[in-house]
């Protein structure tokens, strides 16, 4: 038995989150967990920084779930947002709006970030995670080729960096790589070692 799966043995560990990349990213750690998904507003106020976005939403989330939680349960929701030149790029909404979104991230630089919010009913900590993605310049073929052959559609900035688009075009990435993916485990490993109710 792992650190972790000893830590969290007296909980049962629920994953709120409806993204397959980051049950497979938690997957990764070697713990039991159960995956369940709440319909909760992502909207946050205009004066809210937009650094502070991601970990605003995860918390929104996490609180979806207090209602519902019992004393033993051990709850993780995060929020991926794509940040370019100061603004927020959502999800698609759809194949044009990929494709826009794809041409305005070629040749150019964003930060990604994941805010993760994560506790029992008694106590829940948020943290975030950024990291710098480099973009080589996309051609119009492989954008589309990209756009009609995966699914971009529920992916923060229309593109998912373990895929095609990210073997072809990632030039670099200044953090983690999976934090790009939508969950940063390293980090999140060493937060819930050091989790105290």
């Amino acid at each position: 038995m792992n650190r972790l799966q000893q830590k969290l043995l007296p909980y049962t560990v629920i994953l709120g989150s409806q993204s397959p990349r980051r049950k497979l990213l938690l997957s990764g750690l070697d713990i039991r967990f159960d995956v369940v998904v709440l319909d909760t507003d992502e909207s946050y106020p205009n004066t809210i920084e937009l650094n502070n976005v991601p970990e605003y939403i995860a918390e929104k989330k996490f609180n979806a779930f207090v209602p519902h939680m019992k004393s033993s349960d051990f709850v993780i929701t995060a929020d991926t947002i794509v940040l370019h030149n100061n603004n927020i790029l959502q999800k698609p909404v759809d194949e044009q709006d990929a494709i826009r979104i794809l041409h305005t991230l070629s040749g150019s630089s964003h930060t990604v970030i994941t805010g993760v919010c994560y506790g029992t009913t008694q106590r829940a900590y948020t943290f975030s995670s950024q990291s710098i993605v480099h973009v080589a310049q996309l051609s119009a073929q492989d954008i589309e080729y990209y756009v009609h052959t995966y699914n971009p559609m529920d992916k923060a900035g229309a593109y998912g960096v373990q895929e095609w688009i990210g073997y072809i075009g990632i030039q670099g990435i200044e953090g983690s790589y999976f934090n790009v993916m939508g969950l940063p485990v390293q980090v999140l490993y060493q937060k819930l070692l050091e989790y105290e109710v």
